[in-house]
């Protein structure tokens, strides 16, 4: 088991963003819900995946993922601003499973409509291509409420090789 470090605020009085390595198959990041930290989403869940043993395609496919559903926690849960998202990275056998977690908006995206992609572009509604995305690139995308209350929308992606790899390829951190 590694250490959690501590959180808190960094020098400018803001929240700011913690990685945790809780078990050698999970990982988490807590992060300020802004558009100015898609990116650092982004290379959390290629670096994560990339550890516990994932392909490179399967990562690509997270990547895009999980970029849409903090983009919509961003924009639509937290709209106001001021909020965080935790996310967790775990893989159990052949499926990587990445649960993002805000106290935002409460929304199901399993619930909204898939898209008429037949209808011309000026007469579709707007919106909901993200979540169409996510859909196509993943195997499941599971919403629940949690019993603290929170969001938490679970992307699950099936299939990985070496289903017995369940922890670090590296080995454990710290060993020589």
């Amino acid at each position: 088991m590694i250490p959690e470090p501590a959180t808190g605020k960094g020098r400018t009085g803001r929240e700011r963003s913690t990685v945790t390595e809780r078990h050698m198959s999970n990982r988490t990041l807590r992060i300020p819900a802004e558009l100015k930290n898609l990116a650092e989403i982004r290379e959390f869940v290629e670096r994560a995946a990339t550890e516990l043993g994932v392909d490179e395609g399967i990562v690509d496919d997270m990547v895009l993922a999980v970029d849409e559903a903090a983009t919509n926690i961003i924009l639509h849960g937290y709209e106001l601003g001021g909020g965080m998202i935790e996310m967790e990275i775990r893989r159990d056998g052949d499926a990587l499973q990445i649960s993002l977690r805000d106290e935002g908006t409460p929304f199901d995206p399993t619930c909204f409509p898939a898209p008429d992609l037949h209808l011309p572009l000026e007469m579709r509604t707007p919106g909901g291509m993200g979540i169409h995305l996510m859909r196509l690139v993943v195997d499941e995308v599971n919403y629940c409420t949690t019993p603290q209350g929170r969001n938490e929308l679970t992307l699950v992606k099936r299939g990985l090789e070496n289903p017995d790899q369940t922890s670090d390829p590296a080995g454990p951190k710290g060993a020589d």
